[in-house]
């Protein structure tokens, strides 16, 4: 056994993952019955990372305040600046690609469970309220905003503790991220599931007839990962950004495109983070804070299918209220649950812009829905792997 673990070990995480993409791709698609057996290792997967990561997060972040001492550097202020612009960046990138690629889409009847927020208001104050939650509740319910806040707040405090219980915390941080490294370890197993589940399950044929608008999604996201990120790495750090870009889109992007959740994907960014030899002190509060406010894909997701709307509906849409658009979508987006499908319920807020009834609104959320399997992976890969990409552009230990 210890001879098999070995040479697992050695293999290395990136090829193991990828061997396990390709056989899920094949199991799903010549055994559909064994690849949706299968599923159930993906779900495994997905379910450990989501519940390590809220604890991983509070107890990393409050270790990492009790442990700090003035006059160490912490860059947590760049890195916000970076999430912002490079999100505005996107929503404006989705407005230029609808305007070039104008879209028609057949709408459908279909019934979506969730309730999308009525206002922007609502979707900020959501935001606040999540700032003083329960922080028991906070943690249970994986609500970042909440568990950052108070991680912070109790790290403060427990700075004018003794030595001897801030040692135990940051013992207790070590062990919680020695965890995330065992469960990281199994995610060629997660991936191989998740794939063969999902291939097994939807196929990629119910897609053809959505095949023009998840293009101009894909474009948007591939341009922002491939074009604008590496850019605005480039302006900060002054270095060539492809091989952090590319390190990022492989470490992070390809468990985040099948986990299709940037707080699942949180425990994952945080040991890449690691591996870099970041700053704890800054990527411990970047990296989950990123999962709630970093959503360049969200902000594409709202706008190119809002703009679509309008396009079938012959609205037609003046700049002024395209860079409206892009801004209500950047503050939108920021609100956007790190969860499967969360842009999509952000929709009929954008759509309101137009005076776009909201059951037609609902429609298009259903297509969102169909066309999931792609737009959704696809958005998540970027807004997580960009977590890690302006965590490390903004800290000098990486970048100098």
């Amino acid at each position: 056994m210890r001879s098999l673990i070995a040479m697992y070990q050695r293999i290395g995480l990136v090829p193991l993952i990828i061997i396990g993409l390709v056989l899920g791709v094949f199991i799903g698609w010549l055994a559909p019955s064994i690849g949706i057996a299968l599923g159930l290792l993906g779900t495994l997967f997905v379910g450990a990372l989501k519940a390590v990561a809220p604890v991983l997060v509070f107890v990393l972040v409050m270790a990492a305040i009790s442990q700090h001492r003035s006059g160490n550097e912490v860059y947590v202020k760049p890195v916000l600046i970076m999430y912002m612009f490079g999100t505005f960046l996107a929503a404006l990138t989705a407005v230029v690609a609808s305007a070039l690629f104008p879209t028609e889409l057949v709408l459908v009847n279909a019934t979506i469970e969730q309730v999308p927020p009525a206002n922007l208001q609502e979707v900020l104050t959501n935001l606040l309220m999540n700032l003083v939650a329960n922080p028991v509740n906070a943690i249970a319910e994986a609500n970042y905003i909440g568990i950052l806040a108070w991680a912070i707040i109790i790290g403060f405090a427990l700075r004018q503790a003794s030595d001897s219980a801030r040692a135990v915390v940051s013992d207790f941080s070590d062990a919680i991220s020695q965890v995330v490294k065992w469960i990281i370890a199994l995610a060629p197993f997660g991936i191989l599931g998740l794939v063969a589940n999902t291939v097994a399950e939807t196929g990629f044929a119910s897609l053809a007839g959505y095949a023009r608008i998840l293009m101009v999604l894909i474009g948007c996201m591939v341009f922002i990962a491939l074009v604008a990120n590496p850019l605005i790495v480039f302006i900060k750090t002054g270095k060539n950004p492809y091989p952090l870009v590319f390190r990022c889109l492989r470490e992070s992007g390809i468990t985040a495109f099948f986990t299709r959740s940037s707080a699942a994907n949180i425990p994952v960014n945080m040991n890449l983070a690691r591996k870099l030899g970041l700053h704890e002190d800054t990527y411990s509060v970047t990296i989950p804070l990123g999962a709630t406010i970093n959503m360049a894909g969200a902000a594409i997701t709202i706008n190119v299918l809002t703009l679509a709307t309008a396009h079938t509906l012959g609205i037609e849409v003046s700049f002024a209220s395209a860079l409206l658009l892009s801004l209500v979508a950047t503050i939108s987006a920021c609100g956007a649950s790190g969860v499967a499908g969360g842009s999509l319920l952000l929709i009929p807020l954008a759509a309101s812009l137009f005076s776009i009834p909201n059951d037609i609104a609902m429609q298009v959320v259903a297509i969102g829905f169909i066309i999931g399997v792609i737009q959704d992976s696809a958005e998540t890969a970027l807004n997580s792997s960009t977590d890690v990409l302006f965590t490390a552009a903004a800290d000098p230990t990486y970048s100098r």
